[in-house]
């Protein structure tokens, strides 16, 4: 097996953690996703094997999202940050929303713009191994990640403004 497991292992938990928004679901897909691969003869082969990782969590992730409605992921979200420990009650809440504000960003993409910000960021594949993935040059990966990151930037752009503008509102209220 390759010698950068453990590192593998960190990029598909993150992969699957964002897609999901649950930890012990990304670690039941995550160790789901290894077992495949272990019984997989293309995966024993050789070839690309941390293509062949992403595929399957990547499946499994979408297996795993049919099963569930997307209001009862959501909800396990908010659960979560609900119990995650903090002293500051008001950094919680900023953090679920900001947390919140970038999902539904990364949601009004493309699917396959989605999957390149994940790959790309979240699972730190490099930028000549994903091209090779998707079968462009680097160039125009380069070029869509650029497209992609000024559409996240605007749209997050756009609800900062909204964000301050409504507490704005809120202080002259007082």
């Amino acid at each position: 097996m390759q010698p950068n497991l453990e590192e593998q292992y960190d990029k598909i938990y993150r992969y699957c953690y964002v897609k999901l928004g649950n930890r012990e679901l990304a670690e039941d897909l995550t160790q789901e996703t290894f077992l495949k691969s272990l019984e997989s003869e293309r995966f024993l082969a050789g070839g690309c094997p941390l293509a062949f990782l992403y595929t399957v969590a990547r499946n499994l992730c979408i297996d795993e999202y049919r099963r569930k409605k997307p209001q009862q992921m959501e909800e396990e979200t908010l659960a979560f940050f609900a119990d995650t420990a903090s002293e500051h009650v008001w950094h919680r809440e900023e953090q679920l929303l900001d947390t919140m504000v970038l999902r539904q960003a990364l949601l009004e993409l493309d699917e396959p713009e989605r999957e390149l910000v994940l790959l790309r960021y979240i699972g730190e594949v490099p930028a000549a191994q994903l091209a090779q993935w998707l079968g462009i040059s680097r160039f125009t990966l380069y070029r869509r990640t650029k497209q992609i990151l000024k559409k996240l930037e605007r749209r997050l752009s756009d609800e900062t403004k909204q964000k301050t503008t409504a507490e704005r509102g809120a202080e002259t209220d007082l």
